[in-house]
């Protein structure tokens, strides 16, 4: 019979509800060694925390994170609430002995990255972050193409985000445009995503050079509890934007290729248009998430009348986690990601083994995305610190 863990949910909008459905769905559709309880949804609005709890599924809900920790009935403490709360959350939740799974980037800053690191080290619990689309089954045929060679030597990798979702300078100042909660803007929210990427597909990067930009400056106040997103207007008098609302970054990786990064949510009409391209000495890989059941691949191995960019349907039982799912061509979406990061987060408490991406691979993020901070301030290269 397969062995049950208790898990405590802190926080329950947007990827609360994400994270919510993937612990739901995992034991259905896979078979980890530990199959999860959804004990306590844990938030500080209580009305809202209730509603959501009965919605998700959970069995309780707690307006103080601290009272989940002191439960012997919780193995797992899930951080996917804002910037600000996870390195203490995640601190105590080590000490008391929890494995911890963390929404990305690890921690505000590189500080707080390392101490969370070193707070589950030194517990000895599994504590990952979540960055969930490194399990997208495209992005993992891409990474089984690179490490079987099919590109060669790898030149560029060429990373794009782009959103549009805080374009209308009447959206509020939700906290995500708040340097003190969020720690950063397009950067931590989503060029940090596809830095992830290039380092899980590419290798490490040394430097960087880099440019931001805050195109609105002020924003209208939020009206009540301040979410996730937002809706336009509502408040009262206007709020000082403190983060980037663009970034665009020039990478040097530590096995001599080069890359250059792109982050905004000033991309009218990208709504969620997460893309790579990677170029190497025999051919070409390219993956865009808004169609994520699709890679494309060129090879200079193939003749030259049949050269051209091939578009691979990654579905199937050919394909891994896809093959948990449906037939061929019966696509999954964004969804089921989070399933598959679930998955394997319960398969390494279950097989005691490092999960992946852990805290210092997180770490490894949050350096870079300390160094792109710095380059764009000083206008100058900077070192990656490396950890």
């Amino acid at each position: 019979m397969t062995s049950k863990i208790g898990v405590a949910l802190v926080g329950y909008q947007f990827m609360g509800k994400a994270h919510s459905n993937a612990y739901r769905q995992v034991g259905h559709f896979f078979k980890p060694p530990l199959l999860p309880e959804m004990k306590v949804l844990c938030g500080r609005h209580e009305e809202a925390v209730r509603a959501a709890a009965a919605d998700f599924g959970w069995s309780e809900i707690a307006l103080d994170w601290h009272d989940v920790l002191r439960r012997d009935d919780i193995g797992i403490v899930d951080i996917a609430s804002p910037g600000n709360t996870h390195k203490p959350i995640a601190i105590a939740a080590a000490e008391a002995g929890k494995h911890i799974f963390c929404e990305k980037p690890l921690g505000n800053n590189l500080d707080e990255a390392i101490a969370m690191t070193e707070a589950a080290e030194k517990a000895g619990v599994k504590a990952k972050v979540n960055f969930n689309y490194r399990y997208v089954p495209a992005v993992q045929l891409a990474k089984r193409l690179i490490e079987e060679g099919k590109l060669g030597q790898i030149y560029h990798y060429r990373g794009v985000y782009l959103q549009d979702w805080i374009i209308d300078p009447n959206f509020p100042l939700v906290w995500r445009l708040r340097k003190e909660v969020s720690g950063s803007g397009a950067l931590g929210d989503i060029a940090a995503h596809n830095i992830d990427l290039a380092r899980f597909l590419v290798g490490d990067i040394e430097e960087v050079a880099a440019a931001d930009k805050t195109f609105i400056k002020e924003r209208p106040l939020p009206a009540g509890a301040d979410g996730a997103w937002g809706t336009a207007g509502g408040g009262t008098g206007k709020g000082e934007v403190t983060v980037d609302d663009a970034v665009v970054i020039v990478a040097r990786f530590k096995n001599g290729a080069l890359g250059t990064f792109e982050a905004t949510r000033f991309a009218a009409g990208r709504r969620n248009y997460n893309s790579f391209e990677i170029n190497g000495s025999k051919g070409s890989l390219y993956f865009n998430l808004e169609r994520m059941n699709e890679l494309q691949y060129f090879s200079l191995d193939d003749p030259d009348y049949l050269q051209g960019f091939r578009t691979i349907q990654v579905t199937g039982s050919q394909f891994k986690y896809a093959d948990a799912w449906w037939p061929p061509a019966h696509i999954i979406g964004y969804e089921h990601t989070f399933v598959h990061s679930i998955f394997e987060f319960l398969t390494a408490i279950g097989e005691n083994k490092t999960p992946v991406p852990d805290f210092r691979d997180g770490t490894r993020t949050q350096a870079v995305l300390e160094a792109v901070g710095k380059a764009a301030a000083s206008r100058k290269w900077e070192a990656v610190p490396q950890f």
